[in-house]
């Protein structure tokens, strides 16, 4: 039976910063938005990635939902949300996995950390992972990936054979360099909230019975808050994108997969493969009819999921002292 999930509501990019933020600067200058919410004394805190050209308010309702449970740390991603822009070579997932790094050392120098990455988010986590593996088992303790993918997303279908052959004849950068020059041009004549701008929103985004008229326009308009510049600069690294190797660090820690079953853009199959990878410390929640968007349009699977993930450190936590 198809789902009609209620309209949404998300906090509004503009304005002054809400209560609780604070810039971190990266170790190249670009400052990060982020905010400290929930339990500021509770012993663990959960660090919010979120995903490709959209901002830290996509969390909004797992925000509610764990608020009670932990301290919250959200950050919204270079050239995303509230977030400075930096130069195109420094548009790659291994960047903002630093990134994530430093949001983690600036906020939370001790204590218990869970990070939680959806889409792009995730990504960065295993970026994390990869590139200072000491953390993983000692101050992270659990790690929540939804809608995300350890690499090889353009390896099938129309787009992934001419990736294939724009590679073997020496020209993706090229193409790629391409790309970003065009991207101010196709900017200034950028019309948004277009009714082909809904269709592309809802066929990409949403699931078979989780498009709610206005979920679709809300989502809609969260992403295409992002710039054409942005989009087209950040556009190579999932190209090339390959974090198997972090999945190996994950191991350590209790981990939550999270795939949906509708998803175009990082689909399920990419999620039984990190959730079969890692293996016994990890479990999978398979979300049928849901798209891209899982944790706006199916929020109970997913807080239940987060909260299960929470329990289950906890235990491991007694288990271990």
């Amino acid at each position: 039976m198809p789902i009609d999930p209620p309209p949404l509501s998300l906090p509004a990019p503009t304005g002054p910063p809400p209560p609780g933020s604070r810039i971190v600067t990266a170790d190249d200058g670009v400052p990060l938005h982020v905010e400290v919410d929930g339990d500021l004394d509770a012993p663990l805190t959960v660090v919010f990635s979120h995903g490709f050209t959209a901002r830290l308010a996509e969390w909004q309702l797992q925000r509610e939902a764990v608020g009670d449970r932990a301290r919250l740390v959200l950050w919204d991603q270079r050239g995303h949300g509230r977030s400075g822009w930096t130069r195109l070579t420094a548009a790659t997932i291994d960047r903002t996995g630093r990134d994530l790094g430093e949001v983690l050392d600036a906020t939370t120098p001790t204590g218990p950390v869970v990070l939680v990455g959806h889409s792009m988010g995730g990504m960065s986590v295993m970026a994390l992972a990869r590139q200072r593996p000491e953390l993983f088992g000692t101050r992270v303790v659990g790690v929540f990936l939804l809608a995300t993918s350890a690499g090889g997303l353009v390896e099938t279908g129309v787009l992934g054979r001419v990736v294939k052959l724009v590679r073997r004849l020496g020209l993706l950068s090229l193409y790629l360099r391409f790309l970003q020059l065009i991207a101010p041009v196709l900017e200034r004549f950028r019309r948004r909230g277009t009714a082909i701008g809904r269709r592309v929103t809802r066929r990409l985004l949403f699931g078979e019975d989780d498009a709610h008229p206005h979920n679709v326009r809300l989502v809609q308009d969260l992403l295409e808050e992002t710039p054409w510049p942005v989009t087209m600069a950040f556009y190579a690294t999932f190209l090339d994108h390959d974090e198997t190797a972090a999945l190996e660090v994950l191991k350590r820690v209790p981990v939550t997969v999270v795939a949906a079953t509708h998803d175009r853009l990082t689909p399920a199959a990419h999620g039984r493969h990190i959730a079969e990878t890692i293996g016994q410390t990890a479990e999978l929640v398979v979300v049928p009819g849901a798209g891209h968007s899982v944790n706006l349009t199916r929020t109970e699977v997913v807080d239940g999921a987060l909260l299960d993930l929470l329990d289950r450190v906890q235990k491991s936590s007694r288990q271990a002292g």
